[in-house]
């Protein structure tokens, strides 16, 4: 019998993740890395690993910044499609974040949503060990994620979205402690399937996992400008850790 993919190993190594998404905010995203760098005083020849890199925007964006910087993504597809960024100093591979990492890095960046995929909490807690031991001494790991309180305050519970002439037909509802997309279109005349599933992680919830991982909390923010993270209407939950 074949093993089922995983959910995200499925949907995130098509071509249509990347036309449903295509339209993602290129600017807030360099707004975040320049308050992101900014902050945390990093220098400019510091190593950055882009941990669940995607296509590599946040990377290819931190190189030009004059970081080094290692991209690292499950899907073989987007890492394919990353390398066409290569360069000195900017690198991409396929990596699952639940295996060790090879290198150490002064940073270590998880973005938009890439943690609370897996379905139980000593896997969350294992990303977080390998993320504190593939940091140096002194390094800086941010985790950015969203506000589950007001995730699921503002659920849209359903709605069509049309990109590519592909009409997504997408639901959204609370189960079984994961806020849960499902997602359907036809094209070619084929009916597609795909389900996400990400875990609803209150701040509580993720300090106990940094607890478990021996990191340490130093800061939490709501957004991307770096204001204070407010339970009640922060959008984001971004993290600062360290070892």
């Amino acid at each position: 019998m074949t093993k089922q993919k995983e959910w995200f190993a499925e949907w995130f190594d098509t071509s249509y993740y990347h036309i449903l998404y295509k339209d993602r905010n290129d600017a807030e995203a360099q707004l975040f890395m320049r308050n992101l760098v900014n902050f945390l005083d990093l220098k400019s020849d510091s190593s950055i690993l882009d941990l669940a890199c995607g296509r590599g925007r946040h990377s290819v964006y931190l190189n030009n910044l004059g970081f080094n910087v290692d991209g690292v993504d499950l899907s073989k597809n987007s890492i394919a499609f990353a390398t066409q960024f290569e360069k000195e100093n900017l690198t991409f591979s396929v990596h699952d974040m639940r295996v060790p990492f090879v290198n150490d890095y002064d940073a270590i960046f998880n973005l938009f949503t890439s943690f609370g995929y897996f379905n139980d909490d000593a896997t969350n807690i294992n990303v977080l060990t390998n993320i504190k031991n593939g940091l140096n001494k002194d390094g800086i790991a941010v985790i950015d994620f969203m506000n589950i309180e007001t995730v699921t305050k503002n659920l849209t519970a359903k709605e069509t979205v049309i990109k590519n002439d592909i009409s997504f037909h997408i639901t959204r509802k609370v189960a079984h402690g994961k806020i849960i997309k499902d997602i359907r279109f036809t094209t070619d005349n084929k009916d597609f399937h795909f389900t996400e599933k990400v875990q609803c992680l209150t701040l509580d919830t993720i300090k106990n996992y940094i607890l478990n991982a021996g990191l340490k909390l130093n800061h939490t923010f709501g957004d991307y400008t770096l204001n204070k993270f407010d339970v009640t209407s922060s959008k984001r939950l971004i993290l600062v850790l360290s070892k």
